[in-house]
């Protein structure tokens, strides 16, 4: 049996801790995606920001997964992973909180920007690879494409309307006091994940347990899976021309196209109706077409929206192409992601979910800095434009990797019993570990 098919069937919606985890998931995107668009606006609105200088706040804000990507799985495979959500939450939200605070003393800098982005960076990498490790704790393995098409809704939807309503909140009281959305959300999250009520016993920690063997055990397994590791590529290098437009996108659209804060936060939302539209259609879509050519198909066929980013001029037309070149590529990228999660969650035993979820975001995440830092100097250099065209150049590479495995063959994806005939010499579940049994109690999104 395939993924696919058992996916297609789930409905987590009935599950109480679900709709807890979901509601705290929807809190917490709310309030990043208005900070998506106030933190940028804050540098270069209230304290006259270089565009380098912009992508070195973008670098910051992901500086965390190359920084601690590896130990945090291998530390967070020790903990229970609701609890140390709960205080990454807090985390966050008092380090969103100084900005405000800052800025009515009149003491505001960008040091503070960055070491709050690096803060937030740190809490958030914890918070991410304990909620992807938790989310199979709650749902049986047939449930989690359900499970991670619904948490991509919310995420989508806070696309649709953070920015929107960040942009409005950054016109109405200014961009530092925007800010505190993002805590108050983070707040928000915190208060849901305590009512989960999924009993979660400590993790055995085994007696000649080291960090360094437990990441390197992190490692291999990721590295010793040939889809694992073409994902691994695939979307490191989608991430870095990601992170090249994040870094770049609120200087054009402020500096190039021309618009209010406003306006900024209404093409950002229309933006996300992509992702929105992606997370709807993820289920049918692989239903239809098999997990594995939707993962392909997803990238392939949404990458050449990219070019209209650097179509995008002065005025409505120039904001009308950039959000459909963005709603065109979160589209592709929201109905991958879906795909691919699902997989990995489902096909990594429980004790290794953290470092299996940690060691990809480290080597997939890893390049947001560096496309950060690309970004804003490409944007100092030869102007944000350029930056975006070559951006757009990279977004037509990123299927290149998995046109060249095995997965442009395949329907879809293998179930874990069948690794090793499909691909001899992989690693494969756990023995201990049955998986057409539901995941146990003990052990991001």
């Amino acid at each position: 049996m395939s993924l696919t098919s058992g996916a297609s069937t789930g409905s987590p919606m009935r599950r109480r801790d679900f709709r807890m985890l979901l509601a705290g998931a929807a809190a917490g995107q709310l309030g990043a995606q208005v900070t998506l668009v106030a933190l940028p606006l804050v540098a270069v609105l209230e304290l006259d920001a270089s565009a380098f200088q912009v992508g070195l706040l973008t670098a910051a804000e992901t500086a965390a997964f190359l920084l601690v990507g590896l130990p945090a799985g291998a530390l967070t495979d020790r903990m229970r992973k609701r609890p140390l959500m709960i205080r990454a939450d807090l985390v966050r939200a008092v380090a969103m909180g100084s900005i405000p605070a800052a800025a009515l003393a009149d003491a505001l800098t960008m040091a503070q920007l960055y070491v709050v982005a690096l803060v937030t960076g740190v809490a958030t990498v914890f918070f991410d690879v304990a909620h992807q490790s938790f989310l199979p704790q709650i749902l049986p393995r047939e449930e989690l494409m359900a499970g991670n098409g619904a948490l991509e809704t919310v995420r989508s939807t806070a696309q649709v309307g953070g920015p929107g309503a960040g942009g409005g909140l950054v016109q109405l009281v200014g961009a530092h006091l925007a800010v505190l959305a993002d805590a108050l959300g983070y707040l928000l999250s915190a208060a849901f994940l305590l009512r989960v009520r999924q009993p979660e016993a400590p993790p055995e920690v085994a007696a000649d347990a080291s960090l360094r063997k437990d990441i390197g055990e992190g490692i291999r397994f990721v590295t010793g899976h040939p889809l694992l590791r073409v994902i691994a590529l695939t979307t490191a290098l989608g991430n870095l021309c990601m992170a090249v437009l994040m870094a770049t996108q609120t200087v054009h659209l402020v500096r190039v196209v021309g618009l209010e804060p406003g306006a900024l936060g209404l093409v950002l939302s229309a933006s996300a109706v992509g992702g929105l539209l992606g997370a709807v259609c993820s289920g049918r879509l692989a239903a239809r077409w098999g997990q594995a050519r939707l993962i392909l198909w997803s990238v392939l066929l949404s990458g050449p929206f990219a070019l209209l980013w650097p179509l995008s001029g002065h005025g409505t037309l120039g904001a009308a192409l950039f959000a459909a070149g963005s709603a065109g590529i979160s589209f592709g990228a929201v109905v991958y992601n879906i795909a691919q999660v699902s997989f990995r969650q489902g096909l990594c035993p429980p004790h290794l979910l953290g470092r299996m979820n940690a060691t990809l975001r480290f080597l997939m995440w890893g390049t947001l800095p560096l496309g950060a830092l690309l970004g804003g100097t490409l944007a100092e250099a030869f102007g944000p434009r350029a930056a975006l065209a070559c951006c757009a150049a990279g977004f037509l590479a990123v299927p290149l990797p998995l046109l060249l495995s095995p997965l442009r063959r395949m329907r879809d994806l293998p179930e874990p019993g069948d690794l090793g005939a499909a691909f001899p010499g992989t690693p494969g579940e756990d023995p201990a570990v049955d998986s057409d049994e539901e995941p146990a109690p003990t052990p991001s999104r």
